[in-house]
C-alpha cells in the first residue's frame, strides 16, 4: 500500500457529469484502488451526488463531498469562467490543490476554462513561460507522450525546449523509464527540413548538456509507429494531429464493424475469432489514453475528455495517482532550473 494522499475531483464537469464521475471513481477503486491509499474530495451538488454515492460504496468510504450548486458549462468562454467561476465545482477543485488539501485535481469539464482557472490559481513554476497540455498516444508496445496538444498555438524555440523537459519528466514519472527518448515533430527528419523555430529548438536540444535522450526530428507517422517516447510540437499542430488520429480510429472501427456484419458468413467467422477481436477492440479503445496533464503549473491538474465514460475517467484518475506518488513536480523544477542556467551560459534569449 502506498502513502495516503488526497485527490480533488470536479464532479460536475463533463458531458455526462456527475454520473460518470462517481462511476469512474468506483471503477478505479474496484480495479486499482487496493494498491493505492487515495482519498477524494468531491466538489459538486450534494443533492445530485447523494443517490450516486449510495450506489458507490467504495467511493463513499474514501470520500468527502464539498457542496456547491455552481458549475461551469462546457461552452463557457475562459474569460467568463474567470469572472463568474469562483465557488464552482471546477474552481474549488483547483483551489484545493492550491491550498494543499489535495495533491492532484481532476476534471472532465471545459478545457479552456480549466486551463484559465488553473493558471489563475496555481500560476506557472518559476522559469516556465507557458504551461502545456500533454496527452498519451498509443503505440505498438505501449504509449508515448505528445505535447503540446492544444494550449499554445504559437510557440518559439524556448517554449518547445521547455516542453521537451517537462514531457520527459512526465514520461519518467508515469512509466518509470530512466532515459525516455525525445523527438521534435517536423515535416522530415533531415537537418535542413522545418521552419526557423523548429530548427532553433533542434539546435538547443541537440547542444544541451542536461543528459536528455534527444534523438532529433521525427515525422507524423513516428507518433504512432516510431520508437520515440516523447514527441514535442506546438499546440496548433499537436491538436490537429490528436483530432485526426481520434477521427481515424473511429472510422476504422466503423469500417471494421460494418465488415463483420456484411453477411452471414462474416458474422459466423467473427464469432470464431471473438477473442482476437476483443483484444483488437481493447487496443483501439481511446479510453486507455484518456487524461491530459497540464504541465508547468505549481500543482498537478488532469483533464479528462468531456465525453468519456466511467472507464475513461478511471484512467484519468490512475494517471493522477501515478503522478501524485512520484517526484514529478520536483523533477520538472530541477531540470527546468538546469535548462535555464544552461541557456544563460550559452547566451540563449527566451
Amino acid at each position: 500500500m502506498s502513502e495516503a494522499f488526497v485527490m480533488s475531483i470536479d464532479a460536475m464537469g463533463g458531458d455526462n457529469a456527475p454520473d460518470i464521475v462517481i462511476q469512474g471513481l468506483e471503477h478505479y477503486l474496484k480495479t486499482q484502488g487496493s494498491d493505492h491509499d487515495v482519498h477524494f474530495i468531491i466538489h459538486g451538488d450534494e443533492t445530485q451526488l447523494a443517490p450516486l454515492m449510495a450506489k458507490a460504496p467504495l467511493t463513499t468510504a474514501r470520500s468527502e463531498i464539498v457542496h456547491t450548486e455552481l458549475a461551469i458549462d462546457m461552452d463557457t468562454k475562459p474569460r467568463h469562467a474567470l469572472r463568474r467561476g469562483e465557488g464552482s465545482s471546477m474552481w474549488n477543485t483547483i483551489d484545493s490543490v492550491k491550498e494543499g488539501s489535495a495533491r492532484v485535481g481532476v476534471s472532465a469539464g471545459n478545457t479552456g476554462a480549466l486551463m484559465a482557472i488553473s493558471y489563475r490559481l496555481l500560476r506557472t513554476m518559476i522559469g516556465v513561460q507557458r504551461p502545456a497540455i500533454a496527452g498519451l498516444w498509443p503505440q505498438p508496445d505501449g504509449m508515448c507522450v505528445v505535447l503540446d496538444i492544444g494550449a499554445n498555438v504559437d510557440c518559439d524555440a524556448s517554449h518547445l525546449t521547455e516542453f521537451a523537459v517537462m514531457g520527459e519528466a512526465y514520461y519518467r514519472a508515469l512509466f518509470h523509464k530512466d532515459k525516455p527518448s525525445i523527438g521534435l515533430l517536423n515535416v522530415g527528419t533531415e537537418e535542413l527540413k522545418g521552419n526557423a523555430t523548429i530548427k532553433a529548438a533542434h539546435e538547443r536540444l541537440n547542444n544541451s548538456e542536461l543528459g536528455l535522450n534527444y534523438v532529433g526530428f521525427v515525422e507524423g507517422n513516428d507518433i504512432s509507429f516510431g520508437e520515440v517516447d516523447v514527441v514535442v510540437t506546438d499546440g496548433f499542430t499537436g491538436n490537429i494531429a490528436l483530432k485526426t488520429a481520434e477521427g481515424t480510429a473511429k472510422l476504422i472501427s466503423k469500417f471494421f464493424k460494418e465488415s463483420l456484419q456484411a453477411s452471414i458468413w462474416s458474422k459466423f467467422t467473427a464469432m470464431l475469432n471473438y477473442a482476437g477481436f476483443k483484444r483488437l477492440q481493447k487496443r483501439l479503445d481511446p479510453r486507455r489514453a484518456n487524461g491530459g496533464v497540464f504541465l508547468g503549473l505549481n500543482g498537478i491538474i488532469i483533464k479528462s475528455h468531456g465525453g468519456t465514460d466511467a472507464v475513461g475517467f478511471a484512467n484519468a484518475v490512475a494517471i493522477g495517482v501515478e503522478l501524485a506518488e512520484s517526484d514529478f513536480l520536483a523533477e520538472v523544477e530541477r531540470t527546468l532550473n538546469a535548462l535555464h542556467d544552461e541557456d544563460d551560459n550559452m547566451g540563449f534569449v527566451a
